[in-house]
């Protein structure tokens, strides 16, 4: 897997990560659902799960989520952070969650469109006690458990074309892609060549079709 930063980076970005949303609930006092699509909608979201070191380490969380409502165009007057002793349950929340969108190179927008905030805040316990690799573990669970359909199928019905049509375009067997999309095969582990073929038919990337939780 190929992150999209250096993992060096990694625990500052948790820990900032963890810190915005911490802030944006207890002392912003927002609905950390409503808070987090303003993340996401503001671009900045984008910009933390590319490794944008500016927005990973160039700011504290309380900075990140000031930054956030001014990219959304909303004023708030700035107010001194209440610093806890114990972190809170949507500290951990982020902390955890900038870790499993590092592992796994998936938007912060496709992990929560499969698994929402609410029921990944109630794995709080006993997860936030479990070595961090068990929580990616059990995040992967629900994330294939959720997501039906491969990227594959989600593409090609975006273009609007058949499989037939797909094969004719790309030039790789419809029985070969009928595979891929129904999971018989492991698109990850599919040619290169077909891999290429496929992403130029479809005009996206090959990185696009890569099942992001295998």
């Amino acid at each position: 897997m190929i992150h999209a930063y250096d993992k060096i980076y990694l625990e500052k970005a948790r820990a900032v990560l963890g810190r915005m949303l911490d802030f944006a609930v207890h002392d912003l006092k927002y609905n950390l659902a409503d808070f987090f699509d303003l993340f996401i909608k503001s671009g900045i979201a984008k910009r933390f799960e590319t490794g944008d070191f500016t927005v990973i380490t160039g700011m504290s969380g309380v900075e990140l989520a000031y930054t956030i409502l001014e990219q959304s165009g909303v004023k708030r007057e700035r107010i001194k952070p209440n610093y806890t002793v114990n972190r809170s349950e949507e500290f951990w929340l982020g902390w955890a969650l900038a870790y499993y969108q590092w592992a796994t190179s998936l938007s912060f927008a496709e992990i929560i469109q499969n698994i929402p905030l609410k029921e990944i805040l109630s794995l709080y316990s006993p997860y936030h006690e479990m070595d961090i690799r068990q929580f990616a573990d059990k995040m992967n669970m629900l994330y294939k458990a959720r997501k039906s359909e491969t990227n594959l199928k989600i593409l090609r019905k975006k273009v609007g074309i058949t499989q037939r049509q797909l094969a004719d375009l790309s030039g790789v067997p419809v029985r070969t892609i009928q595979q891929y999309e129904q999971k018989q095969k492991n698109i990850n582990k599919a040619q290169a060549e077909y891999l290429i073929k496929l992403a130029k038919a479809l005009c996206c990337t090959v990185d696009a079709l890569i099942e992001k939780c295998e």
